[in-house]
């Protein structure tokens, strides 16, 4: 099982093999019923709950992605994780994942 984390070590253990790199993302358009119910929602307030899951799901697909070229490389883990997200075309963003992989053994 690969190990990730947001900053640039992982406590209690060192790293031993750097591999660089690693990355995924998912590019991910807007669904019409969404729409709907988001442009309902602006008028009233509140989550817009079916892009909470867009995004949700984005970013899982991203990081296993991620994961999985990490895993390629033969890291255990991936750290300096972090996500970004652009427009692409209208109505459709891409969600991009990347990291550090890494291979770390305890101190």
């Amino acid at each position: 099982m690969i190990e990730l984390t947001s900053i640039q070590y992982l406590p209690g253990k060192r790293i031993v093999e750097h591999y660089g790199l690693v990355q995924g993302s998912t590019i991910r358009a807007k669904h019409l019923g969404r729409d709907l119910m988001a442009s309902l929602k602006n008028l009233v307030g509140g989550e817009l709950k079916g892009y909470t899951e867009l995004l949700s799901e984005a970013r899982a697909e991203a990081t296993s992605r991620m994961v999985k070229q990490a895993e390629r490389f033969g890291a255990n883990a991936v750290i300096n994780v972090r996500y970004a997200t652009s427009s692409v075309a209208q109505g459709a963003a891409e969600l991009f994942a990347y990291g550090t992989a890494v291979k770390v053994e305890p101190e």
